[in-house]
């Protein structure tokens, strides 16, 4: 009797590669040359950017302070460039006025700085409180300040500190409070309000967002341990956003030693400032009104030196207390 016939069995169609099957093949060397070839194009606008309005106007403002301009024939005879090497430097670092604006500024940070840190950390507190209502409206609400651009702020301001014109002096004198908003003491404290005002909000939504990244389980473990409402704020709270603190300190002590528009136009009304009363109204008072572009650009750079030094400092202080 004859076998009976088999039929062939049936090859499984091809599955698709998982994960779990091992690690792809490698890729050509045509695709990770076009891989390059893609990320160059993507950073390219931006380094030459920065190049063009960072790198080379740094090194043109080394090169210029390396030279003065000085008038020959009693000056009648026009001016000429000469080779100063780094005597713009010593003039900078010898001008009573150039140092004398650096500790305008150092007391004008002990003044803001905790001023607005310490409202904006306290504004993102109240908003992120388990008590807290409407909080997207007093998130915009704090935020427009810094939506206002500077100068404009620094104006509105300025009015409203004009004896007669603001209804704030008007309210001052009705309860016998007199304030001068311009006067040689006082002038500080409006450059203060001015950028507080700004700042505070823009930081606030800074500190609100860190404290959102916060775990629920972290906050719920410490209300089941007893711990008020006060007692998580600034024990569980502010330490788990130290790095946020820590960068807002860095980007305000670098903003504040740069300050620029309040002071120049409180200045307009407050004489006793005078024209260099901060490091970049020196620089300009230098450049545009006395017209010795050596001496700004020497200034500048001892600026940005300053400014330098002033991060790495805050840095390696913030880095200790996020350590501790």
């Amino acid at each position: 009797m004859a076998a009976p016939l088999t039929r062939p069995a049936k090859t499984p169609p091809p599955r698709a590669a998982s994960p779990s099957d091992g690690p792809a093949a490698p890729k050509s060397p045509g695709a990770r040359r076009g891989q390059r070839r893609a990320v160059t194009l993507f950073m390219v606008p931006f380094f030459a950017l920065f190049t063009a309005v960072t790198v080379l106007p740094m090194f043109y403002a080394a090169w210029m302070s390396l030279f003065r301009e000085e008038s020959s024939g009693l000056g009648f005879g026009g001016t000429e460039r000469v080779f100063a090497g780094f005597g713009n430097f010593t003039e900078a670092l010898t001008n009573e006025a150039f140092l004398r604006s650096f500790g305008h500024i150092a007391f004008y940070c002990v003044l803001y700085i905790p001023a607005m840190v310490g409202g904006a950390l306290v504004l993102a507190l109240l908003v992120d409180s388990a008590m807290a209502r409407a909080r997207r409206f007093f998130q915009i609400a704090y935020f427009l300040p810094h939506a206002v651009p500077g100068l404009i702020a620094s104006l509105i301001w300025l009015y409203l500190y004009t004896p007669g014109l603001s209804p704030i002096t008007d309210a001052l004198d009705a309860l016998g409070a007199n304030w001068n908003f311009f006067g040689q003491d006082e002038a500080i404290y409006s450059v203060v309000n001015i950028s507080a005002w700004q700042w505070t909000g823009y930081n606030m939504i800074i500190f609100y967002a860190g404290l959102q990244a916060v775990p629920r389980e972290v906050l719920e473990a410490a209300t089941v341990d007893g711990s008020g409402a006060l007692r998580t704020a600034l024990q569980v709270k502010v330490p788990m956003i130290r790095p946020t603190v820590v960068l807002t300190l860095l980007f305000t002590c670098v903003g504040a030693i740069q300050l620029f528009d309040a002071p120049k136009l409180v200045q307009l009304r407050a004489n006793t400032m005078g024209e260099d009363w901060s490091p970049t109204m020196f620089i300009y008072a230098a450049a545009f009104k006395g017209h010795d572009y050596g001496l700004a650009a020497a200034s500048s750079l001892l600026l940005a030196l300053v400014a330098g030094l002033l991060s790495f400092v805050v840095t390696k202080l913030g880095n200790r207390w996020k350590a501790s």
